[in-house]
């Protein structure tokens, strides 16, 4: 399927900086229909061959430009549940990493060209979103140590205690990315969002951004989910323990119980630049602005700049012994 602009047959597609849907040929807001496709080979509005891999769900049509959002792949067992829509517009994205390497001196000399940054993306990743009950109890030994001077004398207080816990935590939603085409650490690096603005799934969102279904099951994934829950339940207890100069644990049992989990789509611009053969992607959250990635580095620049600055230094002394020769 794609949406269609009722006014002029463009292609309608969801404005993040809008928070509506609109046609950029004729400026018309939530003016779109649905033009409904069959299958994932030709595009809709052209009829120009379309490559949608084993998982895409959305893509762009390299002959026309439409985005076109497949239903097969959107619907019935593949339907998300909820659905972040962006709210960064690829200018605002741009700007973000100009802004964060703009300054850096030995950065190739395309890196921020025009032409590079008009490749980058917005993609909805695929993401199971884990609720889970927690029961968290520990058994421990805590240590207290005091010190103080008397005159000329030292004294030290060590008091042990017994330390108990029994802590109920219920977290919600924990984030793991269901792509495998995404690097599992830089999705994490994407958070957190703010779920405040899920919404219910609808296709509209998908319109103007490239998409994926999910790769891979919510219990081939859940180890993920586990084990982010219980790092932050560890993080919780630890709050508690600050008191002690020393904690020795004598046991813990930390439960933690699924109690739902939802398939969501939430939104990520990439630019992936190329350089003497590596590839830099660059990862922004689509919600929040948060950005991860690592520029390449320039060596040609960086010998230039040694350069520049060992020919200063030698000039610099020749003039310093011509002085001392005329003195």
């Amino acid at each position: 399927m794609i949406f269609r602009c009722k006014n002029c047959g463009a292609n309608a597609v969801f404005s993040p900086e809008k928070q509506a849907m609109y046609c950029p040929y004729c400026d018309s807001i939530d003016s779109e229909e649905i033009a409904a496709g069959e299958g994932m080979n030709f595009c809709i509005n052209c009829g120009g061959e379309l490559h949608a891999g084993d998982y895409k769900s959305a893509v762009k049509c390299e002959h026309c430009g439409s985005y076109v959002i497949f239903e097969e792949r959107t619907s019935g067992n593949y339907e998300p549940h909820l659905i972040l829509p962006f709210k960064l517009g690829k200018k605002g994205a741009q700007e973000l990493i100009k802004k964060e390497f703009g300054k850096k001196p030995f950065l190739p000399d395309d890196f921020l060209s025009e032409a590079k940054m008009s490749e980058m993306e917005g993609s909805y990743v695929p993401f199971f979103m884990y609720d889970y009950a927690c029961r968290y109890q520990l058994n421990a030994q805590g240590k207290k140590v005091r010190t103080w001077r008397n005159g000329n004398t030292e004294y030290t207080e060590t008091s042990i205690y017994d330390i108990y816990r029994d802590m109920d935590v219920d977290f919600e939603k924990i984030p793991v990315d269901a792509s495998i085409a995404m690097n599992d650490e830089m999705m994490d690096l994407m958070e957190p969002y703010d779920y405040a603005a899920l919404a219910d799934f609808q296709t509209k969102y998908m319109s103007g951004f490239l998409a994926e279904k999910n790769n891979m099951s919510a219990e081939e994934l859940e180890t993920r989910a586990r084990a982010k829950a219980k790092k932050d339940a560890e993080a919780l207890m630890d709050e508690t323990l600050t008191d002690y100069t020393a904690v020795t644990e004598k046991r813990q049992d930390l439960n933690l119980d699924r109690t739902q989990t939802n398939y969501a789509l939430l939104p990520v611009w990439s630019y992936t630049y190329t350089y003497k053969g590596q590839t830099y992607p660059f990862y922004i959250n689509g919600q929040t602005g948060k950005m991860t990635g690592n520029p390449p580095i320039s060596k040609a620049k960086v010998f230039g700049y040694v350069a520049t600055v060992f020919l200063g230094v030698l000039a610099a002394g020749g003039l310093f012994n011509l002085i001392l020769g005329v003195l």
